[in-house]
């Protein structure tokens, strides 16, 4: 009977190894199952930025950008600089990217060809009638030097004229818009073009502002156009030696698209975290690879912040992807 209970009890002690070999593993082997379950389940989202300059030179600022999000989305972000505005559209569009930041043209071309949603406008220091503030919005000029005769738009029939380039929102959309508004060249008909050479002798594009501007202090130019989002420094400048002729506007900013793959939570969790940008502390990471004028972002959508670029866009049936082919 001795025997008996201890074969019972030996039975027992064995039983309780067995389960507790099962239930309590090793704390390494624990961390690497739960680090393999993170990896299967942690999505992946692609952030396409419109390039604003070389690769080599924004590259490492982008991966702050995507420390920053990473600790606060979860998800395996990855920012994505393609080399031009149109394959930011295409990437959103063959689901290659789930986020766009952007500027409001490709914005709206984005919308209508990808079917994305701008979530956040982009909050900038802008100067309008003169006066540093924060808006959603800003405006562009057309311009002519201080000593010059023309006085108005309707003088520059037969002059030259310099834009910033040609897939510019401020600095080429909408003054060509303005010449059809106020039909100093004809809105172009069914899968036409407006173009400004119908009203100027010569039309030329600089690639930005500031050459645009030297351009126009050289005198290869009777007309320029200048927008309020440039920096400080350059719109005093102009703004000083220039007169205002026409204005433009309002223009709305750049913004931040979402794909309709990106879906909850993820989506609210990235929101979140970009509405994070706007404290002073973390602006800079914006500032450094955006935008030099970045403020913060103020949540909108497609409706609110592209209306008045939907207007230009019919007036003067640009389309972005033939611009930049």
């Amino acid at each position: 009977m001795k025997h008996k209970k201890t074969y019972v009890i030996t039975a027992i002690i064995l039983l309780a190894a067995l389960f507790l070999s099962g239930c309590v593993q090793n704390p390494d082997k624990a961390d690497d199952q739960q680090t393999i379950n993170e990896n299967v389940t942690r999505q992946k989202i692609v952030i396409a930025i419109q390039p604003t300059e070389r690769l080599d030179e924004i590259s490492p600022r982008a991966r702050e950008l995507e420390t920053f999000l990473e600790s606060r989305v979860n998800a395996d972000i990855e920012i994505y600089i393609p080399m031009s505005y149109s394959i930011v559209v295409e990437s959103l569009r063959f689901g290659q990217a789930q986020v766009g930041f952007m500027s409001a043209w490709p914005s709206a071309i984005s919308a209508k060809l990808a079917g994305t949603d701008v979530v956040l406008a982009e909050v900038r220091e802008v100067i309008i009638e003169g006066n540093k503030t924060n808006e959603t919005y800003y405006y562009s000029y057309y311009i002519v030097m201080n000593n010059s005769n023309v006085t108005k738009l309707e003088d520059l029939r037969g002059k030259k004229v310099v834009y910033s380039s040609l897939t510019s929102t401020s600095g080429y959309l909408f003054p060509v818009a303005k010449l059809v508004e106020k039909g100093l060249i004809a809105k172009p008909g069914q899968g036409q073009e407006a173009d400004p050479r119908e009203y100027f002798s010569t039309a030329t594009t600089t690639g930005g502002y500031g050459p645009a501007w030297e351009a126009l202090k050289r005198g290869q130019a009777d007309a320029g156009v200048i927008a309020g989002d440039v920096s400080e420094t350059l719109f005093r400048e102009i703004q000083e030696n220039t007169r205002i002729i026409e204005t433009m506007g309002p223009i709305p900013s750049h913004g931040i698209v979402f794909s309709k793959e990106l879906q909850e939570p993820l989506r609210s969790e990235l929101i979140n975290a970009l509405m994070e940008l706007n404290k002073p502390e973390y602006r800079n990471l914006m500032r450094k690879l955006v935008s030099a004028n970045f403020v913060g972002f103020k949540k909108t959508n497609n409706e609110e912040h592209l209306e008045g670029l939907t207007s230009a866009l019919n007036r003067t049936g640009y389309k972005l992807a033939e611009k930049l082919g």
